[in-house]
């Protein structure tokens, strides 16, 4: 089925659909109770999921980008809640194991307790007041100098798999000083359990992946010791020049996400297309053409998708001579996959027509998690924009 593969890229995939198996039988549980997998959970630490991305030196395999891609995409195919939830983890230590921006010895604590205890660790950084941080607003969250390290005080949403994270990277607006007159804002790493934290759940009736706690934190004067300030970047600073390996971990990753859940649509509907015989028809509708045309364009969309993204995984992993042009393609692979999920899954509804509608088909669940995909950065209109600025030669 992937010739194309390695052997330990076939492994990855065999394991991340065993968990998908796993957890797709929890999903719609998970879902009507908008509460958190811990089960899957659990499944991910003792299987050695969270491992994979891990650097070797700290007791992982070093799954590049293009392995957690694949993996990524068939996890969501059986929970896409949880997928995009431990993404946050996945991308996060991928990302920093390319470009070691952190201290060493902060990197190698966070990575041996991923190793060792299915550590989870996930940014802190949207804002009511502010909007995306991928905009480039400053956080209202203040971090206060004190002796030996900072306060933080400040309010966050949209923090994934927050009752299980053990590590939360919190963005806060530092005051101005002598080498930075204009202010800056800092990435501090803030240990779950510290005094001050609270956690506040306004997710589980959400409208999309309603099992991925994605709840608000609140920070209360919140003690962070002054080697746990991991990054710092001057306020209203243009973007570093250099390869995008943020927005390469961050966009293609989850872009696998949303096309598993895509794909899993395409499953379902698939199935329940070849076992669905009315009886005014006498056989399935499998068989009838405008079926097959609708089946068709869902399979087009995945597959053209599927080609952009792991093209573009593929090339940032085999020629890092190209990363640092490769924005457009990644906002290309990110846009075409999102939609590609919301497209695959509004198909498939009308495949299934009224039971679509019901909790007797996951495809309602499909349909509702796909649209999160497009909330995540860059969204189509700075994708479409940043696309078509390079097309032009800008």
């Amino acid at each position: 089925m992937f010739p194309e593969l390695t052997d330990r890229q076939r492994r990855i995939v065999a394991l991340a659909d065993e968990l998908a198996r796993r957890f797709a039988e929890r999903a719609d549980q998970y879902d009507r109770e908008g509460r958190f997998p811990f089960a899957n959970l659990a499944d991910l630490r003792e299987s050695g999921y969270l491992r994979l991305v891990v650097p070797p030196c700290y007791g992982g395999e070093g799954a590049d980008l293009f392995d957690m891609v694949l993996a990524q995409e068939h996890l969501a195919c059986g929970c896409g809640s949880t997928a995009m939830a431990v993404d946050m983890t996945v991308h996060m230590i991928g990302r920093l194991a390319e470009t070691m921006s952190w201290p060493a010895p902060v990197f190698e604590m966070v990575c041996r307790s991923v190793v060792e205890e299915g550590a989870l660790i996930n940014s802190a950084a949207t804002e009511a007041e502010m909007g995306s941080p991928s905009r480039g607003g400053l956080p209202l969250t203040r971090a206060i100098p004190m002796e030996g390290g900072w306060h933080i005080t400040g309010r966050k949403l949209f923090v994934s798999m927050a009752p299980a994270l053990r590590w939360f990277l919190v963005s806060a607006t530092l005051p101005p000083d002598a080498e930075t007159p204009q202010g800056a804002v800092g990435s501090f790493l803030i240990e779950a359990g510290s005094p001050g934290i609270q956690l506040e759940d306004s997710w589980g009736d959400s409208l999309s992946l309603r099992a991925s706690a994605s709840y608000d934190l609140i920070l209360n004067e919140v003690f962070v010791p002054a080697d746990r300030l991991v990054e710092r970047t001057l306020a209203g600073a243009a973007p570093r020049p250099g390869p995008p390996t943020q927005m390469a971990w961050f966009a293609l990753t989850l872009s696998a996400v949303y096309l598993g859940v895509g794909q899993a649509a395409c499953d379902t509907v698939c199935t329940y297309a070849r076992d669905r015989v009315p009886t005014a028809l006498g056989r399935p509708i499998a068989t009838l053409p405008n079926i097959q045309r609708r089946v068709g364009a869902i399979q087009v969309a995945l597959s053209a998708a599927r080609s952009v993204l792991y093209q573009t995984a593929r090339t940032w992993v085999e020629h890092p001579d190209r990363r640092a042009a490769m924005a457009s393609q990644i906002a290309m692979a990110k846009y075409l996959c999102t939609n590609a999920a919301c497209d695959v899954t509004d198909q498939a509804l009308r495949i299934a027509g009224g039971f679509g509608l019901t909790r007797s088909l996951p495809l309602e669940r499909y349909f509702r998690d796909a649209r999160a995909g497009l909330t995540h950065p860059p969204n189509d209109d700075a994708a479409l924009e940043l696309i078509g600025k390079h097309a032009l030669g800008g």
